[in-house]
Parts: structure tokens; sequence; C-alpha cells
């Protein structure tokens, strides 16, 4: 089948059609489910999926109210679009948000409070030196100043922030730290990365007259010590893209009313889950089911679902809070996330139902900014995200603590 080879006058929705149509004659299929609206379908079939024959529809839950107080100190109230086939992950959500919600009024210690920082989306550029590491390193820092403008050169969006060098064996490993703007930006830092490399590979070969044999060999843009959609210790500990953290004081009466468990049976199942389980598995993050909820939020809203991988390095904890005044056992529950690869231009973002739920997301807000707060949209979207984790997390800990997960499971998830 050539599936390029279609009539000139056909407009996108056009091509998915005769794709499609092609498909089954070819292969006597049944594709009518994957057919699409032609108003929603937006430049998917140009920009998005090559050799694009229709689309295959995922449900979309709504989790909340959640109330946030940002890092700026702004406070905004979020719904959450999640999108997934999991039967009982929205509700899970939903619930972990009406504990959050109603406990920090009882408690008297505000909503979820976030925190992020942003690192910088990171390309690792590798150089065979022919055991020349020692002096490719020194030219690669001498030279900081033209390779960075090199790079910076092959966008206006995007600005070099920071670097690091590895050596192994006989190759130098750059790996580059962007500032994308509000792109995710991994298209835009490789093509970076690819001049950059290019400009060393030319630039620091050995003049002939010094009678040196070879100089530095550029072999690939990408070379995994980014760890781009990959897990590594390096990325959970030094963090990727965005760092986003969320933090709650949840009080016992919620965990008694709303969660229907108790604050011991809770630390109890925190401590051999997320402590002890994890250890013994060497898990390179220490969470309940992070990866959950940053998929259906990946998904709802156009981000790289891929980059989940990146996500599941998250780490959550519990520890108790004595209320001595009351001699009451409060619980505090956070989770940092050390890698969401988010954006909010560019990709998926702008395919029109994944644009709607941004829109819906921030605050149904279509500048995507939240009202007085002045932090770029890009760290809101990162902070509401691990917010979103704590509810899942907090609701998923409740129900192993309190036995019923195997029944949530078999009377939603079937």
């Amino acid at each position: 089948m050539d599936l390029r080879n279609l009539p000139p006058d056909l407009d996108s929705f056009g091509r998915v059609s005769a794709r499609r149509s092609m498909i089954e004659q070819e292969l006597g299929a049944d594709l009518s489910a994957l057919s699409i609206d032609a108003a929603k379908l937006g430049h998917a079939e140009e920009k998005n999926c090559e050799n694009m024959f229709g689309a295959v529809p995922i449900p979309v839950g709504i989790a909340g109210p959640l109330t946030v107080t940002l890092s700026d100190g702004t406070e905004t109230t979020v719904y959450l679009p999640l999108a997934t086939t999991e039967g009982a992950l929205v509700a899970s959500v939903n619930r972990g948000c009406k504990a959050l919600q109603i406990g920090s009024s009882l408690s008297g210690c505000g909503p979820v409070r976030t925190a992020s920082k942003y690192h910088g989306v990171t390309r690792s550029i590798a150089f065979q030196t022919r055991n020349q590491q020692p002096v490719t390193r020194n030219l690669i820092q001498e030279h900081e100043q033209e390779w960075k403008a090199v790079g910076e050169a092959t966008s206006s969006h995007l600005k070099i922030l920071s670097y690091e060098i590895d050596e192994k064996d006989d190759h130098v490993f750059l790996t580059i730290a962007a500032d994308t703007d509000e792109a995710m930006g991994m298209n835009m830092v490789t093509i970076a990365a690819q001049a950059i490399g290019e400009w060393i590979e030319t630039s620091f070969q050995p003049h002939p007259s010094a009678g040196v044999v070879g100089g530095v060999r550029f072999i690939t843009v990408a070379a995994n010590v980014d760890s781009d959609k990959k897990p590594s210790k390096r990325t959970h500990d030094k963090g990727r893209g965005y760092e986003a953290s969320a933090i709650c004081n949840v009080p016992s009466a919620i965990i008694q009313d709303v969660l229907k468990t108790t604050p011991e049976a809770l630390l109890a199942t925190a401590k051999a889950k997320l402590d002890l389980g994890s250890t013994l598995a060497s898990a390179l993050g220490h969470n309940c089911h992070a990866a959950n909820i940053i998929a259906a939020l990946y998904l709802a809203t156009g981000q790289d679902v891929a980059h989940v991988v990146e996500g599941s390095l998250a780490d959550t904890t519990v520890i108790e809070m004595r209320n001595s005044e009351f001699g009451i056992r409060d619980l505090q529950i956070s989770t940092r996330l050390p890698a969401l690869m988010i954006g909010i231009r560019g990709g998926g973002t702008t395919l029109p139902a994944q644009r709607q739920c941004l829109n819906l997301l921030l605050t149904n807000n279509s500048a995507f900014r939240i009202p007085h707060s002045e932090l770029p949209p890009c760290r809101i979207l990162a902070e509401v995200f691990a917010a979103a984790v704590l509810a899942g997390e907090l609701s998923l800990l409740a129900a192993q603590s309190s036995h019923t997960l195997a029944k949530a499971h078999k009377n939603l998830g079937r």
C-alpha cells in the first residue's frame, strides 16, 4: 500500500479517510471505529502522526476540586482531566482530592503546598576521542561560549543553562541543559545538540603539522547520559525538565471519615510499601503509582506520554505529626517528582481536545496563567501535576491500608 500517493486536492480529513479505506480494502479489516470528526482533527495528520488513518478515543474523567498554594503564594483551585482506560483510577484520585480539600479546612494548615524548579531539557552528545579525553574536555571548556552560541543560534526560544562532561573509555559525553521556553523542547534541544556536535568535530581536529593522528569524532546526538524516556539514577537524583513537589497535612478525622482507614494502618502500609518494599526492589522511585496520574494527565493535555518514564521516578513520604494540644495523630504526606517533561506549546498540546483539557486544568484560562500568579505557565503546570500525584498517592495508600484495593478494582475496574 502506498499511503502517501494520494490525490493532491484532498485536505487532512480526506487523506485520513482515504488511507483508512485503502487499509480496510487491502487487509479486509473493519476500521470504522477509528473514524474521526474533522473538527477534532486539528493538524494531527500534518504535524503529529505520519500515515494517519484514524484516531483511538481515550476516555477522559474529571477529579477535583483540589486547592493548591503555589510556590509564589498564589492559591488556586483546579480540576484534573484524566485520560485513562483503567477503571477506579479517576475515582481514586477524586477521593484523594476530597481528603486533601476537606482536610485543609479542618487542620488550619491550608491547602496542598507546592514548589518547583527548572533544570532544563537535556541532551547528551557522544564523541570518540582516540584516547585524548583530557584534551577534549579542556577544549570543550575553553570554547564554551563558541559552541553555546552555535547551539543557541538554532532557535530564538532556546538558551543553554548548563552543561556536564563525562568520560568513559575513549569517549567524551557532553550533556547540555537548555531552557526551551514554553515548549517541552526535546526536538529543539536535539537540533541544537546536532549543531554543537558537528561544530566540535570540525573545530577540534588537530592541525596536520602537529603530527597527531585522529581527533574528535562526533558519534551521536543522543548518547543516553540524558536518559531521555528511560529511568536512571542520575535523573532521579539531579532532576530533568521540571522538578516539582507537593506536601500537605492530613488530619486524623479525615483519614478515618473520608479515607476509611486509620493513621496507624496508613503509616504501616507506607513503611512496608514505600520504604522497605521499594528498597528491596532497588526501585529508583519510592512511590505508589505516580506514573498512573502522570500518564493520565499527559494524555489529556497533549504531552509526550513516553516521558512518563521519568515521571515514575517520584518519591513519596508519609510521616506522623502529633497534635500535642488535642492528642490526635495527624499525618503529613509529600511527594517529589524530579523529572516532569512538559510544555504548553507545540506537539500534542496544540490539538483541539488536548488544548481544551489544558485550558480546563489551568483554571479555564486560555492564556494558561493562574490569576495573580507570577509563575511561568509551565511551572504552574508542574506544580499542579505534583498536587495531583499527591492526591493519587494518598488515596492508594489508604485503599491498601484498609484492604479495599482489590474490592475497588473488582467493582470499578473489571
